[in-house]
């Protein structure tokens, strides 16, 4: 006989499109569980690693692991400027960007790495008066929070270093850096800086902490009969993330 779950930890492979309350709901039905969290978003259009906790031990101990350094892989489309940074707003700005040789964007890159004061955006989870930031910009309320600081340990191109142009407005970028950094704002910071403007148009979290996403349950299959299964099969004990975290 099966002994019963009590506890522990996952890491699931967030599909684009998926809000990561969705995963959470997909977990807690397989594992017919309530007490079901998830330690640190993931934006719907984003991909990548996501963490979830199920069970009260493991749930105490999200604040733990969300305080890992991040890694990120990123896709800046130069020229273009959104209202929420990222594909799901308005366009507000196009630009053209130019011609941008592989010396200009490493001297725009190196600018942002290090410690350094970030003003989350406004659409985000950051709290005001009780209620997230996005709550009040849907309703056309801009408020925007005091710089927080943040560190951004590595920052690379990881394309062939070509120069970019209109033809070419593509950047891609891999990020290690502290918890709370908002890589959509860099993203649109990097894009003020290069002149041009820019929105994050992808976005893939490939570590948390001591987390990493090739160790994953790819989410798309958590909405299949076996999802349980599949789960357990990976299932990380509360002594294990208790272990890792060390």
């Amino acid at each position: 006989m099966e002994a019963e779950f009590v506890a522990g930890t996952f890491l699931v492979d967030k599909p684009e499109g998926a809000s990561s309350f969705y995963m959470v709901r997909k977990v807690r039905k397989a594992l017919g569980m309530k007490k079901v969290g998830h330690a640190g978003t993931l934006d719907p259009f984003a991909t990548g690693l996501l963490v979830i906790c199920a069970g009260r031990p493991a749930t105490r101990m999200i604040s733990l692991i969300m305080d890992g350094e991040k890694e990120y892989l990123a896709t800046l489309r130069l020229g273009i400027e959104t209202s929420t940074l990222d594909p799901e707003g308005e366009v507000t700005s196009t630009k053209s960007v130019g011609i941008l040789t592989e010396k200009m964007i490493e001297m725009c890159l190196q600018r942002f790495r290090g410690v350094q004061l970030q003003v989350p955006p406004i659409y985000s989870a950051v709290k005001h008066k009780g209620k997230p930031l996005y709550h009040y910009a849907r309703k056309g309320i801009a408020i925007e929070k005091p710089p927080r600081s943040v560190n951004i340990h590595i920052l690379e191109r990881t394309d062939d270093g070509s120069e970019l142009n209109d033809s070419s407005p593509y950047l891609t970028i891999r990020v290690v850096c502290s918890k709370g950094t908002y890589i959509r704002t860099l993203a649109a910071d990097i894009g003020k800086a290069l002149g041009c403007g820019a929105y994050l148009t992808a976005l893939r979290r490939v570590r948390s902490g001591c987390f990493h996403v090739r160790d994953s349950v790819e989410g798309k299959y958590l909405q299949e009969e076996d999802a349980r299964e599949r789960l357990m099969k990976k299932v990380l004990s509360v002594a294990d993330v208790r272990n890792l975290l060390q």
